[in-house]
């Protein structure tokens, strides 16, 4: 046993314990990680050479860019580096001088096309709604209007505007297709758990676009402004080649006008065309190479990609050792007398008849249908079913967090505080309800890697809460509460640092519950938060959860389609099936005597690692259509012990008498009036 023991902790050390240097490098060695890179450090190097010519440009210049001199059409030589136009103007002085203005261009116009197109789009795809499709609808009348046509007739009206009028210009008519990337970005970002979760802990609506939706779009961001920047030293070049800007003020496209007008192609001219098109092409190139780089600087996943192969082949490896030595053992109901179990005169959360509807149109689809149940102080109240019986559903309802076309259309939601004074969930204002998340009642998403930011580091997701309900506290006081929180959860402090993906599966979801527990709730509802994890690290969270509830004495709702899980950690379960909770009773009563046929072919379909071997029925058939249920039990079609008044009446939950006076409740007909026998019923086979 302790070999085995031993075993495990290696294993498990060697999947969270991260390589040397990657979280806790901080910001100046990831940049010189990043300028490392040849091509990055390429493109760096050649944009600030331009923007120094830029800057100093005029005063260097050896001559004036409009001076003529004898030395007309003067090839390149010590005296004129890059030879002279038909006028004996020096090239390179215009080159010179044209830098500042195709920068001056190329960045102003990048500036105000990017802010334009991130308040557009970000806020379309934020609000939703009416603001969306009319922010939606300004962007694609400019998507469908000729962009190159309009940016000539705009140019030629505004003739002698200078450098401003063209980076109007350009921002006008190429704002419409950053903002249209960008609110698509911001919708998928919105749904997103980690967003949801920012909601659920009262962070205001501008902190949440500021700290969670923007970060995580810098990249595109990043891309559409040095793209822009490009397409606007084009253009401009472009416009002045044509001759419809001033002329007579230097750029890069001025010179190309001069060697067009001039015919330096059929003169053989090539040093008065050939420097001003290569600096716009080796800008354009410098630039991509420079997004690449911003790409893997944002990105933490693209910056640890020299070594993150590796680390996730030895965590692969690490993860399947843990696996052979030790499994998971024979599912075990939890003993009744097991520590700081609920009291069962103080209810905490009553939910009395809650209706959830998703609305399309004139129909309604009942997702959580007229369901009712109390919560104790300290109790573990488990949820199972199969997928879309309304699980997630009733978890979000339960913590107003439902969106459109969800709606709750009817019931209660009544929370008891610690001073017994009572309030209604759902008759909450925003403002209210932000206080009482979190404060009061928190959530644990299924998935934490989608739940967690991918792009802010564990600390500072844990820290966000604090601030967002108590702006006041410290910095001190929070940093070290975060160290707390961690250590509460059983995670290495220095992991503070590290990025979500840093983490193992089993550290991620403990990260969760920490983030969950920062403002000592009195109320936990975990969302699946095992979902994906391999047994051991299940075992893990199911034993960490288990010791904080009986070391801080919160009350837990949890939900999976995982019976085992809840028959081992609950003191409650409740059944659902059709939007409908279908039976409740203790762990130990449903385990041993399970009173609705639904329970009893879950159950059924759960292998034993203990006591003679049998077979596994299951349950023939799919969940019913919530759009289409049955006009009776909306589990005859596939019960197997269903009779004629199945088909015609919907059941209520009956109680259910067991041995020693314990008492379960099951919505079957079989249960109404003596119709069945429930010892028969818990003990018969199924057909």
């Amino acid at each position: 046993m302790a070999l085995q023991s031993a075993a495990l902790a290696e294993s498990e050390a060697a999947v969270d314990t991260p390589e040397a240097g990657t979280a806790s490098a901080g910001p100046a060695r990831i940049w010189l990680r990043i300028l490392r890179a040849p091509l990055t450090l390429t493109g760096v190097v050649i944009t600030l050479v331009f923007l120094v010519l830029a800057i100093i440009g005029p005063w260097i210049s050896p001559y004036d860019p409009s001076a003529v001199s004898d030395a007309a059409s003067a090839s390149p030589s010590l005296s004129h580096l890059l030879g002279t136009t038909q006028n004996g103007q020096d090239i390179l002085s215009q080159m010179l001088y044209g830098a500042r203005a195709s920068m001056l261009v190329g960045i102003g116009a990048a500036v105000v096309t990017t802010v334009l197109s991130v308040l557009v789009g970000v806020t379309a795809g934020y609000i939703g709604g009416l603001g969306d499709e009319a922010l939606s609808l300004l962007a694609n009348v400019f998507l469908v209007l000729p962009s190159l046509p309009l940016t000539i007739i705009l140019a030629a009206y505004l003739p002698h505007s200078g450098s401003l009028g063209i980076i109007l210009v350009i921002s006008v008519t190429g704002w419409a297709w950053g903002a249209r990337v960008l609110r698509a970005q911001t919708l998928s970002l919105r749904k997103r758990d980690f967003v949801e979760a920012a909601r659920a802990t009262g962070e205001k609506t501008w902190r949440i676009i500021l700290k969670d939706i923007l970060p995580n779009q810098i990249a595109v961001i990043a891309a559409s402004f040095l793209g822009t920047v490009t397409g606007a030293i084009l253009t401009q070049a472009s416009l002045a080649f044509l001759g419809l800007t001033d002329v007579t003020q230097w750029s890069w496209g001025t010179i190309l006008y001069w060697a067009q007008v001039s015919s330096a192609l059929l003169t053989g001219a090539w040093w008065w065309f050939v420097p001003a098109g290569l600096a716009i092409a080796l800008l354009g190139t410098a630039l991509s190479l420079v997004n690449f780089g911003i790409d893997e600087f944002i990105n933490p996943r693209l910056r640890q990609a020299g070594i993150g192969t590796k680390k996730a082949q030895r965590a692969q490896v690490a993860r399947r050792r843990t696996k052979r030595v030790r499994d998971r053992g024979a599912v075990v109901p939890r003993p009744a007398g097991a520590p700081f179990t609920a009291d069962s005169t103080d209810v905490i959360l009553d939910v009395r008849n809650l209706k959830v509807d998703y609305v399309n149109g004139d129909s309604r689809t009942p997702a959580v249908n007229d369901v009712s149940f109390t919560l104790r102080r300290g109790e573990v109240l488990g949820i199972a079913g199969e997928s879309g019986s309304g699980k997630s559903t009733l978890a979000y309802a339960i913590t107003r967090l439902h969106k459109p076309p969800a709606e709750i259309s009817q019931g209660e939601i009544v929370y008891t505080k610690a001073d017994g004074d009572t309030v209604d969930v759902l008759a909450m204002g925003d403002d209210e309800l932000r206080g009482f998340r979190w404060e009061e009642l928190s959530i644990v998403f299924q998935s934490a890697m989608h739940a967690l930011n991918p792009i802010m580091r564990i600390g500072e997701q844990i820290e966000d809460v604090i601030i967002a309900h108590r702006p006041r506290m410290a910095v001190r006081e929070r940093a070290a509460r975060v160290v707390e929180l961690l250590g509460i959860v059983g995670i290495p402090a220095d992991r503070a640092s590290s990025y979500p993906h840093e983490l193992s599966g089993g550290m991620r979801q403990r990260a969760m519950i920490a983030v969950g527990l920062a403002l000592d709730p009195e109320i936990i509802v975990m969302d699946e938060p095992t979902t994906a994890l391999d047994v051991v690290i299940q075992r893990q969270i199911i034993e960490k959860i288990m010791e904080l509830k009986d070391r801080l004495g919160f009350s837990v709702v949890f939900i999976t389609h995982d019976l085992s899980l809840l028959i081992e950690l609950s003191d409650t379960i409740a059944v659902m099936y059709g939007g409908k909770i279908v039976e409740q009773a203790a762990a130990e009563d449903f385990y041993q005597r399970p009173q609705h046929p639904y329970s009893r072919g879950l159950l059924a379909s759960f292998p034993t690692l203990g006591g003679p071997k049998r077979e596994l029925t299951g349950i023939v058939g799919s969940p019913p259509d919530l759009r289409r249920l049955p006009a009776g039990c909306a589990f005859a079609p596939r019960c197997p012990l269903a009779f004629d008044a199945c088909e015609s009446q919907v059941p209520r939950l009956y109680q259910v008498q067991g041995p020693g006076g314990s008492t379960s409740q099951a919505a079957c007909l079989l249960h109404a009036d003596g119709a069945a026998d429930p010892n028969e019923l818990a003990t018969g086979e199924m057909r």
